[in-house]
């Protein structure tokens, strides 16, 4: 079992991280590095703690259950310039409010968001799917076995969540 202050075992987490270059759960982690989960889990914080403190140009964001390392926004604009990466089409306010819908009441329908908007949501939905912000996340057990919907770690990471937890809370009507 790894020393849990020792160095090279922070640093085995950040090689497997930035090598991953996508989001890992803290169990596949754990097993990559032959430790237990609270073990990794303790790790992950550490060397979250230390990409903060440091003046780096990277962090490591938690993402739900998932970690990633992430370049700092500040950064962002010099990365984009670096890799001549296009901005995306900024998303419709359509799109925004099926986001919304999906992130507060996940997992729903397209029936669902229809309900709630009043217009028909196919296109923004698979929209939303195409770019990773929404995934399928199985099938309701009743007549014509809809498709439900659910927000992924592209969001959180776009949204700069760390987990749903974070969204803002809804005002109530009074």
């Amino acid at each position: 079992m790894p020393y849990l202050g020792d160095d090279s075992f922070i640093a085995a987490l950040e090689a497997i991280l930035f090598t991953a270059g996508e989001p890992l759960g803290v169990k596949r982690i754990a097993a990559a590095l032959g430790a237990q989960p609270a073990a990794a889990l303790e790790g992950l914080e550490t060397l979250r703690e230390r990409l903060e403190d440091d003046s780096r140009g990277i962090c490591l964001r938690r993402l739900g259950e998932a970690w990633q390392l992430c370049t700092k926004p500040e950064y962002a604009d010099e990365v984009k310039e670096t890799l001549e990466i296009r901005r995306n089409v900024p998303l419709s306010a359509a799109a925004f409010e099926v986001l919304a819908i999906v992130s507060y009441h996940q997992p729903v329908t397209k029936a669902y968001c229809e309900q709630v908007r009043g217009v028909d949501c196919g296109g923004v939905v698979n929209t939303l799917c195409q770019r990773g912000l929404l995934e399928e996340r199985g099938r309701l057990d009743m007549p014509g076995r809809p498709i439900t919907y659910g927000t992924t770690a592209a969001f959180l990471r776009c949204f700069c969540l760390d987990s749903l937890d974070d969204l803002p809370e809804i005002p109530s009507e009074e």
